[in-house]
């Protein structure tokens, strides 16, 4: 059941379709067919009559079923595995106004209101054809049909999946169901064998790819109504047929990834909670914006946002997250930044040495993680560094914490130990700002830019400055900083699991997909012990508070996969001083100084 569409509400009674995963799921257990690949034969109904498993018709213009994706759930939906679950797409929502059918469609001619469309995709809409030729910034550096046409309207790549998978399905028809098929738009029941008739030969596997094929086809509009969503359909469907998916792409870049866990986590609940609402809502930045919101920690160590509210979940990133929809088409105009230890930064200043604008404050004001120096030394307040306090809990940096990793002392995002001076913000790279290093819509780095000066190296095959020292005291002073760090993580993980052995009393192990990521490891065979319900078992109740810093700091380097580049020096500094903290011996590794402050 969905809601809140308005006057549009009235469209989706008839624009649903008639069947659904639910439907094509609930056949296929009526007939009891476990066997994926086998054709299913004809059961008897309660008068002794012949039933056959046969083709679930979606039924015509189901355009509410394609908008909605997975919150309604029209396509065959993949469960994937439980490592990697397959998530789809949710409610495709365009710009206010737009997005719903009597926002788009003259309510009594049907037509698409293409003069209207042309304000943000231009004239070339107005011709015959145009719309199919729209394709969204965020989406260019994808080729989602393989073609190798990137900036080909969403409607042809959905137009070549589509044809990959037909090809697919009459494959695996003749080879594994033992019949050919053909597909007739026009002809119902549409799928048919040699004899022109319904095709008889259904298995599982070969049923939902078909529904799906379908679902594609009967809704003409379906690339505007949610595209992506039929793209994770015609993926899912010829992967799971066996056909190559290895030039295809499922997924968007993350702001846009609506079908990833970052924006679909809360869909049982229904509402994003106001902690998080900022940097996983497509509403949440500008209202952050708006209201002057701030991300504090508190006395006890919880890290608050405060300026936003509970919203409902959205799909991925729109336009009007990153632009001021009142100073079109300009971003959000963010003079400094608060992270989570207090400390305010900014990308620019004015010759008063005062915080200005700068586009690349937009992107910190989500990519500076929700722990700090600050939140962990509150939470550790009056205990004693090497005793086990039940009351210690893991403090997670959370994701790709750029900007805190970027200006290093400025924010304190790492755990810095008392006493130790720590590198500020990284200015030493030509190329200091999110918005040189990496595509604002893609997101990939722009490994052209570092062609310049560092030829064809991979990113993690550089070092900085040319500089030979032997940071991690493995005699390689050629390898990139990303391999130095690697070693140096690497050793405190190994110091992490000894001292946690031998001062816990309760051996742990790491698992960087798994929260809360530390596990207990009792009986030493490096695997998380199980609980009753087969469940990995927490690290709580042993943790003490020089192993809670220890293990910040080892997480914050594996949830900033480019912190190498953001900071390396930075990083370095954190990783030998947790590794020197615990006990460890740091007399072969080098830790980068801090310059002298410029006169």
């Amino acid at each position: 059941m969905v809601g809140g569409f308005g006057g549009g509400s009235r469209c989706l009674v008839c624009h649903q379709g008639r069947e659904s995963k639910a439907s094509v799921d609930a056949q296929i257990t009526r007939f009891q067919a476990e066997d994926p690949d086998a054709v299913v034969a004809p059961i008897k109904d309660d008068q002794g009559n012949d039933v056959k498993f046969g083709f679930r018709n979606i039924h015509y213009f189901a355009a509410a079923a394609t908008l909605y994706g997975t919150e309604v759930k029209g396509g065959y939906e993949y469960e994937g595995t439980p490592d990697a679950p397959k998530l789809y797409d949710a409610k495709f929502d365009h710009v206010a106004g737009r997005d719903t059918c009597i926002g788009c469609h003259d309510p009594h001619t049907l037509k698409v209101k293409v003069e209207e469309c042309a304000a943000c995709h231009g004239d070339g809409v107005l011709a015959e054809g145009g719309l199919q030729n729209i394709r969204e910034p965020e989406a260019s550096a994808w080729d989602y049909d393989g073609d190798g046409d990137k900036e080909e309207g969403m409607f042809y790549e959905i137009q070549g999946l589509q044809e990959v998978l037909l090809a697919e399905i009459e494959k695996y028809a003749a080879d594994t169901a033992g019949a050919e098929v053909t597909y007739d738009p026009a002809t119902h029941p549409y799928f048919l064998g040699a004899d022109g008739k319904a095709y008889a030969n259904w298995t599982p596997r070969l049923l939902k790819a078909a529904y799906n094929y379908h679902v594609s086809i009967k809704d003409p509009g379906a690339f505007a109504h949610g595209n992506k969503y039929i793209v994770q359909l015609l993926y899912d469907s010829i992967e799971d047929l066996g056909g190559d998916v290895s030039n295809f792409t499922r997924n968007d870049a993350g702001h846009f990834a609506g079908n990833t866990l970052p924006f679909r986590d809360w869909d049982a609940d229904g509402e994003v909670p106001y902690g998080c609402v900022k940097c996983h809502t497509a509403g949440g930045l500008p209202e952050f914006v708006k209201n002057g919101g701030t991300t504090v920690v508190s006395p006890t160590g919880s890290t608050l946002t405060t300026g936003v509210a509970a919203m409902h979940p959205s799909n991925g990133f729109q336009c009007s997250t990153c632009h001021d929809e009142s100073a079109w088409p300009e971003r959000y105009a963010i003079a400094q930044v608060t992270f989570p230890s207090g400390k305010t930064v900014s990308f620019a200043k004015d010759a008063d040495g005062k915080n200005i604008a700068d586009d690349s404050n937009v992107c910190i004001a989500c990519h500076q993680g929700r722990e700090s120096t600050s939140s962990v030394n509150a939470a550790l307040r009056g205990k004693d560094a090497d005793t086990v306090d039940a009351k210690i809990s893991f403090k997670n940096i959370h994701y790709f914490a750029a900007g805190a990793t970027l200006f290093g002392n400025d924010a304190q995002g790492a755990y810095q130990y008392e006493g130790k001076e720590y590198v500020g913000q990284n200015v030493t790279h030509p190329l200091n700002k999110c918005k040189d290093c990496h595509d604002v819509h893609a997101l990939e780095p722009k490994l052209e830019a570092c062609a310049g000066c560092h030829g064809d190296a991979a990113p993690e095959d550089i070092r900085f400055n040319t500089n030979t020292t032997d940071w991690d005291g493995d005699g390689d002073v050629t390898e990139g900083v990303a391999g130095e760090i690697q070693t140096l993580s690497e050793a405190l993980y190994a110091q992490i699991q000894a001292y946690a052995t031998e001062t816990s009393g309760a051996g742990i192990v790491y698992s960087p997909t798994a929260y809360p990521y530390f596990f207990l490891d009792a009986d030493g065979d490096g695997e998380p012990d199980k609980n009753d319900q087969g469940q990995n078992t927490n690290y709580n109740g042993n943790w003490t508070p020089k192993l809670l810093r220890a293990a910040f700091n080892y997480q914050y380097t594996h949830k900033d996969p480019g912190a190498f580049v953001h900071n390396p020096q930075y990083v370095i500094q954190f990783l030998y001083d947790s590794i020197e903290d615990l006990g460890g011996n740091v007399s072969t590794y080098t830790r980068p100084a801090v310059p002298a402050p410029a006169q």
